[in-house]
This record gives structure tokens, sequence and C-alpha cells, in this order.
């Protein structure tokens, strides 16, 4: 299963809350989070149609009470849309510290949702985690502490619920570590899951003499071993302007066979007033049999409309086999 790793924004632990304030008395804050995302979008897939997705359809509420002038709990709600389904997003209870930063219990995002460089919105770098493992999920604990030039971020999930697709022995283990340094920002990843458990399988099974149909169960167990490693440099010495380049290493099994993967990549973003144009191109090599080398490529411009608001437009593609040049355009809103 295909990771798409995008740029996102590194939340800084104890950093102020974002969002509406709604309330702020007695040392209770509560914040209203939010954002939409809609985009008329052909994909790379050959035989992709332009179609209306509902991307992102979310909103929360992030209350904390404070016990101290360095210590906040807290609790956090969200209601996810996406793709138009009504389901939950983040929840979790979380201590707050200026001095020794955040710790999360619940359903969240681990460090490697945080991996990614360009500015793209739909066709960017890609990476590979072949059994799908999460980079969020329920049943998890999250560690962040960030004191300006080092940050760091370490968490773990467990599948005893099977929610996560990791399998009711399986765990995930991921962190990230940075540092600030001049104009430049550099960052390391490392990922460990293990798929491990029992999965039932239900097929229908015709008699070809009475032709009557009936299901078979069948059980089986699985076990397999990812490890991703990643490494990012960001540098913004120059103004308005952004670089970034990232590698990406996978060592994991496949259908049985232990099957490396490494991706490299590069972007650049430069703003014009209120106009961001980008592009971005990776390259993924793997050592499985019979597969070739894929490039990545896109290319985007965006529109700030208002604050947190901006319209965009993107292409992308790649060159592997069925496939074609991928079109967006969308519409994003946070708050």
């Amino acid at each position: 299963m295909k990771k798409t790793l995008v740029a996102l924004a590194v939340l800084a632990a104890g950093s102020a809350q974002a969002g509406i304030e709604l309330y702020n008395q007695d040392k209770v804050t509560v914040n209203m989070t939010g954002d939409v995302e809609v985009v008329y979008l052909q994909g790379t897939t050959d035989g992709d149609e332009f179609k209306q997705e509902i991307q992102d359809a979310d909103f929360g509420f992030d209350t904390r009470y404070a016990v101290n002038d360095d210590l906040q709990i807290g609790a956090y709600w969200e209601f996810s849309g996406d793709d138009g389904q009504a389901d939950t997003g983040d929840v979790y209870l979380a201590f707050y510290s200026q001095a020794a930063g955040s710790i999360k219990f619940g359903k969240t995002a681990t460090a490697l949702d945080d991996a990614g460089i360009g500015g793209d919105y739909q066709f960017g770098i890609n990476s590979f985690f072949n059994n799908g493992t999460p980079f969020s999920g329920d049943e998890a604990i999250r560690y962040d502490i960030d004191k300006g030039t080092f940050y760091g971020t370490v968490a773990f999930l467990q599948d005893k619920n099977g929610n996560n697709d990791l399998g009711e022995d399986g765990t995930f283990f991921d962190a990230k570590i940075g540092a600030r340094v001049a104009d430049f920002d550099f960052t390391g990843f490392v990922g460990k899951a293990n798929f491990k458990g029992t999965k039932t399988t239900t097929t229908q099974v015709a008699d070809l003499g009475t032709g009557v149909v009936s299901d078979v169960t069948t059980t089986a167990d699985f076990d397999a071993d990812e490890t991703l490693y990643a490494l990012e440099a960001r540098y913004a010495g120059v103004e308005n302007l952004n670089l970034a380049a990232g590698y990406y290493s996978l060592d994991g099994d496949v259908s049985g066979a232990d099957v490396k993967t490494d991706t490299f990549g590069l972007a650049a973003d430069y703003t014009i007033s209120a106009v961001t144009v980008g592009a971005g191109y990776s390259r993924s090599s793997s050592d499985a049999a019979n597969t070739d080398d894929v490039n990545n490529w896109y290319v985007n411009a965006a529109y700030s409309l208002a604050p947190s608001t901006k319209a965009y437009a993107e292409v992308g593609g790649n060159d592997a086999d069925n496939s074609q040049t991928g079109v967006a355009i969308g519409l994003k809103a946070e708050f």
C-alpha cells in the first residue's frame, strides 16, 4: 500500500492553541479548530476521470485546564467528514508543559505523519509501507518536545481493538529528531512496524452438483516486519523561497520476500505577494524482481484568497505503467 508523504506543518509542543477561541475563564480555555478542502481531481492512474472529492471536512474542540503556570491538562475531540463520510477523527487526553513537552493518549497521528517535503496538494513525493502501516490511529501514545533549536517526537501504536491494520499482536513505533541551524532545518525519522496476528477470510463457494452457494471461512496467521528511515533538509535563507530535499528507505516483507525501496526527492516553492508557485520531483527504486524505477513530479500554483484560505491548481504524474497526467483544482480553508 502506498503512503503519500505530504508536507505538513510541525506542531510545536506547548505552542499557542490555534483555532477560534470559544471560552477563556477561570484557567479553562476551549478552542474550535477545523479545515475544509474540496477538489476536482483526475488521478494519475490510466482511465481516472475528473471528479469532485471532499478530502477534508473536519472540526474539533481543544479544551485545556491550567494546573499551574507551566502545566495544562487537555482533551481534544474531532469530527471528521472526509470523503463525505461521517466519522470520529482524533480523540485524546493530553498533558502540556512548556518545560517538559506534551504527551497524548488516545487516537492521534504518529511522528511519521509529520514527514514530507514540498508544498504539494495531491501528487507529492511517494514512499511505501507495503502492508498498510498506519501513521495515525487509536491505542496511541505520542510525546513531543520543542526547544527551538532542537525538537523531537516519539509515538507508539498497538492494535488490540483491531482498528489499525497491524493485527492483534502487532505494534508500530516511530520517532523523529530535528535541529534548526541558521536558515536550515534538518529532520530524521525512523519507523518500525510489526504485523502479527490472525486474518479471517470468508469466500462464497458454489456446489457444482446442487448449485447451492455457501460461505467458507478460513483463518491464517500472518507475521511481517517493516522499517522506514528518512532524512529531510529544508533551507529558507532566501526571502520568499523554500528549498527541501528528502531521502526515504523502506526495508520490509512483501509476500514473504524481503524488499528494499529507496526514494529521493527535491522540492521548491516561491511566494510572490498572494501567489505561491511550487514544484517537486522524486525517484523511487526497489530491488523487487521485475520492478522498474519510478519518477514522480508535480507543479502547482496557489492563490491566498484570505488568511488560511487558498485556491490551488496542480498537475503531476509518474512514468509507471498504466499512468496518466493528474490534474487537480481545489479550494481549502483552515481555522
